[in-house]
């Protein structure tokens, strides 16, 4: 399916919910959302330690448009729920992404089916996208990713999703922009829906949206009530409720 912005929230967000470990946790006393979300980093005035200032630029930018605030249930989206600040972390350990086997050879044509043929960590993914993608705007509107209307930046999204922007003429034959479409709406929805010790879901905003309990030790007895609406806030890895 095709991005686009005004598809229903909350399908998006089911369809993107995947099991999440619950290894062990703490369970201790904490008040509501409001004192996780005041212990997480405020966006405005956090410094990324991966991204560069342009890129940073970018990343609010896109991930903004791809999980938007509002619509159904005045839901909050990627840069309420600190995604940016997820994917900045993630990318600066020095350990993420380092499992993937790099000897080669790589294939770079083959269909994805067939596994990773990046010769690319995640993180050089990132920084080449991006150059990539402002250098196709800079060439097609003149201005950077970060400063195009919200129609073009959407458009642009778009393009990289179904590859049609072409990253050869500017130098680059093994990253497609699908690719990098692929690891940014990856991480976004990690970050939107991941535990918020990661640095994103800021006070469990998306669970709450979503209606999904967290790492509450049991919840069994409402598996089977159906059309009875769950009464518990969620909990976090940390012992953190909401």
């Amino acid at each position: 399916m095709a991005f686009k912005r005004n598809i229903t929230r909350r399908n998006f967000l089911m369809a993107s919910v995947v099991a999440i470990p619950m290894s062990q946790f703490i369970l201790r006393d904490a008040s509501a959302a409001y004192v996780t979300e005041m212990a997480a980093p405020d966006l405005n005035d956090y410094t990324p330690t991966f991204f560069n200032a342009d890129e940073w630029k970018f990343i609010l930018a896109a991930t903004d448009l791809i999980i938007p605030a509002g619509g159904e249930g005045k839901a909050p989206g990627a840069l309420e729920t600190n995604v940016p600040i997820f994917i900045d972390q993630q990318l600066k350990s020095d350990d993420y992404g380092k499992e993937i086997y790099m000897e080669g050879p790589f294939y770079t044509n083959l269909p994805k089916e067939k596994g990773y043929q990046i010769p690319f960590y995640p993180q050089k993914i990132y920084q080449r996208g991006i150059d990539l993608t402002n250098q196709w705007c800079q060439q097609t509107f003149n201005k950077p990713f970060s400063e195009l209307t919200a129609k073009q930046q959407q458009d642009t999204l778009q393009k990289l999703e179904a590859g049609t922007v072409d990253f050869t003429p500017f130098g680059e034959n093994d990253l497609k922009s699908e690719q990098f479409f692929a690891a940014l709406l990856d991480d976004t929805k990690n970050g939107y829906l991941s535990d918020p010790m990661y640095g994103g879901n800021k006070g469990m905003k998306a669970w709450i949206a979503i209606g999904f309990p967290g790492a509450r030790a049991s919840f069994t007895e409402w598996v089977k009530q159906h059309n009875v609406e769950y009464p518990l806030g969620p909990v976090s890895l940390l012992g953190e409720r909401a």
